[in-house]
This record gives structure tokens, sequence and C-alpha cells, in this order.
């Protein structure tokens, strides 16, 4: 289970931004695709967090949506799964524009 290993990072770092102070509320951004079981991850965010500046912390997931756009007609589509082609006539694979994302976007002391 690597949720365990990110949200040990997550809390790790923002402790060490919240310089001592107690953290009310981490904000995360997670796209779709980056294979990141949120479930998981909110449990493992629970008992990483005990203990710890964030311990009474609230976490908010912000999900991404994975989008993608074709190589070769350049329309954007909306993509559930990392490999994958445009409905295009040309039916080209597509490049991942968002949906991999995962990111601390905030902390609230």
């Amino acid at each position: 289970m690597h949720e365990l290993s990110l949200t040990q990072s997550i809390v790790a770092t923002c402790e060490r931004h919240a310089e001592g102070q107690p953290v009310k509320r981490v904000m995360l951004k997670v796209g779709r695709l980056a294979g990141v079981e949120l479930d998981a991850l909110r449990f493992c965010f629970g008992v990483c967090s005990e203990q710890t500046l964030l311990r009474e912390a609230t976490l908010e997931i912000e999900e991404i949506p994975g989008l993608g756009e074709c190589q070769q007609c350049h329309q954007r589509v909306d993509m559930d799964r990392l490999i994958a082609v445009c409905p295009c006539e040309k039916r080209a694979r597509l490049r991942l524009v968002a949906g991999d994302e995962f990111m601390i976007q905030a902390i609230e002391v």
C-alpha cells in the first residue's frame, strides 16, 4: 500500500511548513489517474497524523479528472485510464494533459 508512504510524506512536509503550529486543514489535489486509492489515503492520514501537529487537521481532497489530447487532431478528451485513443477517425493515442497530479495544494495553521 503506497498510500501509507505517501501519507507519511504529506504529514512530514506539513509539519515542516507549519513551523510548530497546529495544522487545521490539509488540502490535496489528486488526479484520478495518479494511481492513488483515496479511501486508503484518508485512512492512512488519520493514522499517520496521530501524535503530530496534524492530529486535529481535516483532510480535503480535490480529485482532478483525467484529460488527454489527441496527437493528431489535438482534440481534448476525458480519460479514465492512462492508455487511451482519440475517438477521431485516426484513433491516435492521447497525450496525458491532466489527471496524474498528486500535490499538497495548501495547509491551514
